[in-house]
This record gives C-alpha cells, sequence and structure tokens, in this order.
C-alpha cells in the first residue's frame, strides 16, 4: 500500500461525511444571516441609534476588524483543538452578539454587540473548511469549498429576504432577537452530532509547544507562495460585493439611485441568487481544469471593474440622473461572482500546505477579503460624509484596491506555480518509493 492511499487526510467520504459537514455548513449558514442582518437594516439603524454615514460604517467596520484580526487565531485553533471545539466557542459568541445588538439601547452597546458577533464569526468559515478535508477525499477540495459558500450565501439570501421583512413587520428588537434563536438550534446539532473526522482517520499527532508552535505555523505557511497569493485573490475579489451587500449597497439603490427598498431588496436578492449558481460553475471549472483556477479570478476581477465603473460614472458620462435599471441588473448579476472567484484563493493555499497547517494557511487567506472589505467599508463612509453624500466619488475607492491586489496576484502567479509543481512531483516520487 502506498502512503497516499493510508493518508488519514484523504477519507472516502460518502452519505455520513456529507450528514456531518452539513451540520457544520448549518453553522456557517446562520453565521452569515446574522453576519449580513445589518445590510438590510443600514438606514434602520442609522435611525435608530442617530448616526451618520462614517458611525454607521463602524458597525461593519468594526465587526470586519474582529473578524480579520481572528483568522490566524482561529486557524491556529482549528489545528489545534479541532473543528467541534472552536465551532462550539464561535456559535456562542455570535449567538450572544445578535441578540445583544436586538436588545442594545446605545450606539456603543451596539457596537460591542456586533463587535462580539464578528469574533464568533470569525470561527466558522475556516472550520467548515477544515471539517471537509477531514471528510471527504482531496479531490473533491474546490466543489467543497464552493457548496460552503454557497451555504453562506443562502444565508446572505435569507437575511436579505426574511430578515428585512420581519424588520418592517415586527420591529428591531422582535426581528433579531427571534433570529438569534437559529443559533441556539444548531448550537444543539452540532453537540450531538458532529465529529471532527471519520472513524479510522484520525490525523497524526502534531507537538504544540505553546509559542514556538504558533510562530512555526504561521512562518511555514507565509513562507508558501500559494499562500500569499491565495490571500490577494480572496482580497480582490471578494470585497466589491461584500461591501455592497453588508452595507453600502441599499443606500446607494435608494438614495443615489431612487429606487425603492422593496426594488433595491430585489436586486441584493440578484446578487445573492447569481453568487449561488456562478459558485457551482466555478466549482466544476475548478474541479476538473485546475489551470483555470487564475484566469476565473483575474476574469473576474476585470469585468466586475468595468461593471462597477460603468455603472458609478454613468452620470457624469451620459448627463443622466441615474443608471438605468439594466446597468444596475448587469452590475448585481456580475457582484455575484466575487464570492465564488475569492474561494479560488482557499485552491491555491491548500495544496500549499500540508494538513497539519490548512487551518493556519486558510486563516492568513481568508483574511485578505475582509481586510480589503474592511478598508473600503470605512473609505465609503469617510467619503460621503466629506463629499455630500457624492456616491461616484465614494464608491470609486474600490478601484485602488483592485489595482493592489491584481498587482500582487500578477507578482506571486509564476512562484506559486512552480512550487505547486515540485510539491507534486516529490508527493509521487514519494507515493512511489516508499513500500507499505
Amino acid at each position: 500500500m502506498s502512503r497516499t492511499a493510508a493518508l488519514p487526510g484523504d477519507p472516502p467520504g460518502g452519505r455520513r461525511a456529507v450528514a456531518v459537514w452539513s451540520i457544520g455548513v448549518s453553522v456557517y449558514f446562520v453565521a452569515v444571516i446574522f453576519r449580513t442582518s445589518l445590510g438590510v437594516a443600514g438606514l434602520d439603524a442609522a435611525d435608530r441609534f442617530g448616526v451618520n454615514a462614517s458611525a454607521l460604517s463602524t458597525f461593519s467596520i468594526l465587526q470586519l476588524l474582529v473578524y480579520a484580526g481572528m483568522q490566524i487565531p482561529v486557524g491556529l485553533l482549528v489545528d489545534r483543538l479541532g473543528t467541534k471545539r472552536v465551532l462550539t466557542i464561535g456559535v456562542v459568541l455570535f449567538t450572544a452578539g445578535q441578540l445583544g445588538f436586538a436588545l442594545s439601547p446605545s450606539y456603543g452597546m451596539a457596537l460591542a454587540s456586533r463587535a462580539l458577533l464578528g469574533c464568533g464569526d470569525a470561527m466558522t468559515f475556516i472550520s467548515v473548511l477544515r471539517l471537509g478535508t477531514r471528510w471527504f477525499p482531496a479531490r473533491r477540495g474546490p466543489q467543497i469549498a464552493q457548496l460552503a459558500g454557497l451555504a453562506g450565501m443562502a444565508g446572505n439570501l435569507v437575511s436579505t429576504l426574511l430578515l428585512a421583512r420581519l424588520l418592517h413587520g415586527v420591529g428591531w428588537t422582535a426581528a433579531f432577537g427571534g433570529s438569534a434563536l437559529a443559533g441556539v438550534v444548531v448550537l444543539v446539532l452540532l453537540l450531538l452530532f458532529l465529529r471532527d473526522h471519520p472513524e479510522g482517520h484520525e490525523p497524526e499527532p502534531f507537538p504544540h509547544h505553546g509559542a514556538a508552535y504558533v510562530r512555526r505555523q504561521i512562518a511555514a505557511s507565509w513562507r508558501e507562495p500559494g499562500t500569499r497569493l491565495g490571500l490577494w485573490v480572496h482580497f480582490t475579489t471578494q470585497f466589491p460585493a461584500m461591501v455592497f451587500l453588508l452595507l453600502w449597497g441599499l443606500p446607494f439603490l435608494v438614495e443615489a439611485q431612487g429606487l425603492s427598498r422593496a426594488t433595491a431588496g430585489e436586486l441584493l436578492t440578484l446578487v445573492v441568487l447569481s453568487n449561488m449558481v456562478v459558485g457551482l460553475v466555478y466549482g466544476q471549472l475548478v474541479a476538473r481544469h485546475h489551470g483555470a483556477r487564475l484566469p476565473l479570478a483575474l476574469g473576474t476581477v476585470g469585468v466586475t471593474a468595468v461593471v462597477w465603473a460603468s455603472t458609478v460614472f454613468y452620470p457624469a458620462l451620459t448627463g443622466a440622473d441615474r443608471a438605468p435599471m439594466w446597468l444596475l441588473i448587469v452590475l448585481c448579476a456580475v457582484l455575484g461572482a466575487c464570492g465564488p472567484a475569492s474561494m479560488l484563493g482557499f485552491d491555491f493555499a491548500r495544496p500549499a500546505n500540508p494538513p497539519e497547517r490548512q487551518g493556519t494557511a486558510s486563516g492568513i487567506t481568508n483574511m485578505g477579503g475582509f481586510v480589503a472589505s474592511m478598508t473600503t467599508l470605512f473609505a465609503v463612509g469617510v467619503l460621503l460624509d466629506a463629499t455630500g453624500d457624492d456616491y461616484t466619488v465614494a464608491l470609486s475607492s474600490v478601484f485602488v484596491l483592485q489595482a493592489l491586489g491584481v498587482s500582487q496576484i500578477l507578482r506571486l502567479r509564476r512562484r506559486a506555480a512552480r512550487r505547486e509543481r515540485e510539491r507534486l512531483v516529490a508527493s509521487r516520487v514519494e507515493t512511489v518509493h516508499v513500500p507499505a
């Protein structure tokens, strides 16, 4: 038997794998509902707490700051403690944060609640990725990652459709407080049924030595060009849609484009639906053609930039008051590709690192898009206040980060490809020469 056949990190999958992994995905699904709930409540939050655009953006910025800052620590925790323990902590934290947000009487308490929510949310996605690598064969990795992202977008869809209606139907406290019950449900499922790995596929013991272990894990992951390339792919692709869905899409469509809240909500729903369709397509393409990763990522960035610019600058170029509906529809459909494209970052980091570093490498990669989103959320809020709500100027900040990200992707792509080929050749040689 070859070493490859005996790898504990390459289990057979099957129905039980799907069932266990689905529990982890359900936790991520609920976390995304809570994360994106502010996106449909931005204008209500501004009225409730009496804040301006900059203060409103601070809700999402703080949440993403906590999320991004937690990615490497969470990756290390997942590698050390396992998926179930980390997910359990995450559910408790994000449920408490959502409930606190529902009951907050002041801006300060609401801000603290979003920070707590961001901390719990940070523990979910990397854990779900790790769960997938423990329960499914490595060749299924791209599809499993895209399906996890698809579940997240389904959570976004629930937030956009259901929570928005609840908010305007039953009020702030009942809507946010009632949604917190979903966290209790997934916590019970998690405690009763989730397992870190199948029987007989326990990971090899790996020594942990405090700070030395932490430094070694981070340094080894960062040295891999594939990890850094994954971070920059995630950075460059994810944030336009995140900024649009998480906070500024609804105000832009209502205040700058003159749409009703109902119509704006339908366009935000289109982003989510497009994401779900594109995610399935990207997952299949990368699973069958590994070399499609970079063209898909760069192509998504290019198309997003062109359509974003066309929408933002349409009034200045044509003299019209606002962009036509068909262009807004195209924009939302294109933004739907940003999430699936960001998942390609993990397809660069995953083969660049051994099983014992998967959580850490995923944490580094996952920081990218959220750092970009946080930066842009802040920039848009500041520019709106500085320019008297000029969305053309504020939303143009997107192009700066896209240019930065593309330059880094182009710089790292050859080194990452060469290193990946070397690892593949080495693993094949090892498999051939290691006896049973």
